[in-house]
């Protein structure tokens, strides 16, 4: 054996100290470097596919952890910056609350200083993202917030002031302190001078109602964050300029010495007003973290998935390898090395790959990160985290957790192949044909109960409540699963290689025998097959489960052939009574229904929850809403229905008949559930209540979005045309047709997924990676097989179309079984963690045509695959292939 002549002077210095400690651990000296990186060299790909596949699963998830990471400390660090100084912040309803609460806020004694804010998302012109715009009182903020005090740029350009309708009116100087009160001035932070490619001088534009207000950029923010977007007006100016007169949205508050933020925010509650909380930085940063978290804690479970995958992959090759080279090990043991000497041997080789892999895995994973949040933001398209741009850092404690992570994978991918490598008895195993016998007892009865065991406790996973809002059992239930359905493939594969039926032709009947007789290498395959095909349908029926169910709630949701807004983002935008008016008065507009969105609070560590005030007739809600529950009906006396969303239903706990209070108008009222509904657009819950009792209740009159029937024999187009003419400032309308709506929503939802179509991607890469490998490493391993075929006239295309049926038929299988996992899965993914993580629910949707590709082409890969694999063994003379039974 030449492999023996070219070892032989190691061996022989192994066997000299056999009896030593040095075979404790694994052979002596740098005979295990000697073995290991013998080994490697000659199969530099197994080498290059185990590397990449950890590097892939490393890279993956320690990119979206630096996202997210990036994304989330620069946004808290920008909600502190504005925060200031400030121990409490009082915020109240998007809508606003009465600034009488001020004076009487400033006055308590506990307070040493109170700055208030308002608070608006401005719509910029010619731009769909919004803009938030502050209004502060510098002589107040100074004390509390001083980040917010602009500072004033020197500049020579003519200073220009314009009114709400363009009108002018009186301007300070471009230059000097008064510019901090000047109603028509506005300071910009860094990120939104870039953003909107402003300087001091220029002018912004942004819209308030449907008419245009001009500010002058007077300088820069001295420190508001280095990428939120963000401007800073005089507070009278804001409420003048933005139509927000009387009301502030949040008061920043300063302490006195010695006074405990927490009890005086417990002390203070009952004296505010309703809708209106005292909240701590804490406070404000755990709501921040809570927009994402769900969102965050699946993808960062998908990039473990590719890791999972990955340690499958190398479990595949060591296992396939330990079988190849199992004389080798039985020879070192018969010279004097120990078990253990063999073990460490076995997983030193699966470290070295781990620790390679995630070498590397951490380079590409930084690169990554850096490119992403580079030219698509830090929201990973979830829209999380829009209007931030925030930048990668290294950080040593993610970098080591996930270092360590891909050498764990690795390493326990190796250990069950180095655990069989070491028991095996030598004079067992230096007889040809013993391979099987390590294969047999992946299928016996223990395992088998294991493999059941799993799958049951996976279950009883699923039937368990999430655990701070996040889904840990079903991970759970996930994880168990793929382990009991992977467990349990050797015994099915022998079970159904064994009733295969056998064919009258030469080539097919020594594929089937093959297979039937000795199926160990096969089984040793599927796992890579199993794992990725199957998380690969899983998460394929899920993602179109969730499109499908988006696409029919949109059609119930957009009865009307036109649909009109006031701005497509932000707050500053509205309909007055005026507007609606004129437009209900176009020629050609049939009928007319307007929505008011807003937002309330009813947990002050929760994000808002959307107020959406329409049309709706109490006795037939679902003509406008899709229930998920049958209508209650409301009697005589009761106080005014509301039909809350599935997320508001579960996040407060809120049932249909339940007596509810909400804050509105600055008091708390009675309502009604009298319904839920399935609403996948807002994840923190929402509200619908009838316009007339929302105006009845608050004197709000205003409108955000309208709905319009048109007349027969009206275009959309033409409509359009006469909506802009008729309404004042009807140029700024947004329109949209129901198809529109529906296109632009599948794109955002489709833009959502996009990082869950990578990581199922590089699952899939890695799982046809464990294809070739397992059938590269098979070839290698038959070559005296293939040799004694050849001696008895097999031709060598014949022998390559053998193993291309082989590993045709061990990929079907491979499917049809990741096909059965992977739709349990995907029912765990629906009806568990998909409602456990962002409160919706959804009927299940096969997608057939998608299913039945990616098993064709995976199928044909490992055909492929395994044909090619096929070239390196038969290209060893047949002679020299069987001289070893000689």
């Amino acid at each position: 054996m030449r492999w023996l002549d070219a070892v032989r002077p190691l061996l022989d210095s192994v066997a000299s100290r056999a009896s030593g400690r040095a075979g404790d651990r694994m052979p002596a000296g740098g005979v295990g470097a000697a073995l290991i990186g013998g080994e490697m060299r000659a199969h530099p790909l197994r080498t290059l596919i185990g590397i990449l596949a950890i590097a892939l699963g490393v890279a993956m998830g320690y990119a979206v952890q630096l996202i997210n990471r990036a994304a989330l400390t620069e946004l808290s660090a920008t909600v502190n910056s504005l925060m200031g100084n400030a121990d409490l912040e009082l915020r109240g309803p998007r809508a606003g609350f009465d600034e009488a609460l001020y004076p009487r806020i400033a006055r308590l004694p506990e307070v040493a200083a109170a700055s208030p804010v308002v608070e608006v998302d401005a719509r910029v012109a010619g731009r769909d993202a919004s803009l938030k715009l502050l209004g502060v009182d510098v002589f107040r903020a100074g004390y509390v917030t001083p980040n917010l005090v602009g500072r004033v740029e020197q500049t020579d350009r003519a200073s220009r002031a314009h009114g709400v309708n363009g009108s002018s009116a009186p301007s300070a100087p471009s230059g000097g302190p008064l510019a901090l009160l000047d109603p028509d001035t506005v300071f910009l932070s860094p990120a939104a001078l870039s953003w909107l490619a402003l300087q001091p001088g220029d002018s912004l534009t942004v819209q308030v109602g449907l008419a245009s207000v001009v500010l002058r950029v007077a300088g820069v923010l001295p420190a508001s964050g280095d990428a939120v977007r963000v401007g800073v007006m005089d507070i009278g100016a804001a409420q003048w300029r933005l139509q927000r007169l009387g009301t502030l949205q949040r008061i920043d508050i300063k302490l006195k010495p010695g006074v405990d933020a927490e009890v005086f925010a417990h002390a203070l509650a009952p004296r505010l007003p309703a809708g209106v909380a005292a909240v701590t930085p804490g406070d404000n940063a755990h709501r921040t973290s809570m927009l994402s978290r769900a969102y965050r804690a699946n993808l960062n479970v998908l990039a473990l998935v590719a890791l999972f995958t990955g340690a499958f992959l190398v479990f595949t090759m060591q296992a396939l390898a330990v079988l190849r080279r199992r004389a080798q090990f039985a020879l070192l043991r018969a010279i004097g090395v120990t078990q253990r000497g063999v073990l460490w041997l076995v997983v030193s080789e699966g470290a070295i790959l781990g620790v390679l892999g995630a070498a590397v895995g951490l380079a590409i994973g930084f690169a990554l990160a850096a490119a992403v949040l580079r030219y698509a933001g830090g929201d990973l398209g979830g829209g999380y985290f829009e209007g931030v741009q925030p930048r990668v850092h290294f950080d040593a404690l993610p970098a080591a957790s996930f270092f360590a992570l891909g050498v764990a994978a690795s390493v326990l991918g190796s250990l069950a192949p180095a655990l069989e490598a070491a028991r095996a008895r030598p004079a067992r195993a230096l007889k040809a044909g013993d391979e099987e016998a390590p294969t047999a007892r992946l299928s016996t009865r223990r395992t088998v109960t294991v493999a059941l065991l799993a799958i049951g406790a996976g279950l009883v996973a699923a039937l368990l409540p999430p655990v701070a809002g996040l889904p840990v059992f079903g991970y759970l239930a996930i994880a168990l699963l793929l382990l009991g359905g992977v467990l349990a493939m050797p015994a099915i594969a022998r079970a159904v290689f064994a009733v295969l039926p056998r064919s009258r032709h030469a080539l097919p009947q020594l594929v089937l025998a093959q297979l039937a007789n000795a199926p160990g290498r096969a089984t040793i395959g599927l796992a890579g097959i199993v794992t990725s095909f199957s998380l690969m349908t899983a998460m394929a029926i899920m993602v179109s489960s969730f499109r499908v169910a988006v696409d029919d709630w949109l059609q119930l949701l957009l009865p009307a052939p036109l649909y009109l807004r006031a701005a497509p983002g932000g707050d500053s935008a509205f309909l007055t009574p005026g507007d609606q008016a004129a437009i209900a008065a176009t020629p050609g507009v049939a009928r007319t229904e307007f929505l008011r969105a807003t937002q309330i609070s009813l947990d002050a560590r929760l994000p808002p929850v959307s107020l959406l005030a329409r049309p709706i007739d109490a006795r037939d809600p679902g003509a406008r809403l899709p229930l998920t529950t049958a209508p209650l009906v409301p009697q005589a006396g009761d106080p005014p229905p509301v039909w809350i969303s599935e997320a508001a239903a579960d996040l407060y706990g809120m049932h249909t008949g339940q007596r509810i209070t909400l804050p509105l108008a600055g008091q708390r009222l009675p309502f009604t559930v009298a319904g839920i509904w399935r609403d996948y657009a807002r994840q923190f819950g929402a509200i619908v209540i009838d316009t007339n009792d929302y105006r009845r209740l608050t004197g709000d009159t205003r409108v955000t979005d309208a709905a319009l029937w048109l007349a027969p024999g009206v275009a959309p187009a033409q409509a359009i045309a006469r909506l802009r003419a008729s309404v004042p400032g009807g140029q700024r309308l947004e329109f949209a047709q129901p198809g529109e709506i529906r296109a632009a929503s599948l794109r955002i939802f489709d833009r959502s997924f996009a990082v869950t179509y990578l990581l199922e991607a590089v699952a899939v890469i890695i799982g046809l990676f464990g294809v070739g490998a397992s059938f590269g490493s098979q070839a290698l391993a038959r070559t005296r097989e293939f040799g004694m075929l050849r001696h008895i006239g097999v031709l060598r295309r014949q022998i390559a179309l053998m193993l291309a049926m082989e590993g045709a038929l061990v990929a079907l299988l491979g499917v049809l079984a990741g096909l059965t996992l992977g739709l349990s899965l995907a029912m765990v993914l629906v009806h568990v963690v998909n409602p456990q993580s962002f409160h919706w629910t959804m009927s299940v949707h096969m997608p057939w045509g998608l299913l039945a590709a990616l098993a064709s082409a995976v199928v044909i890969a490992a055909a492929l695959t395994a044909l090619l694999s096929s070239r390196a063994a038969m290209s060893v003379d047949a002679v020299r292939a069987v001289r070893d039974d000689w």
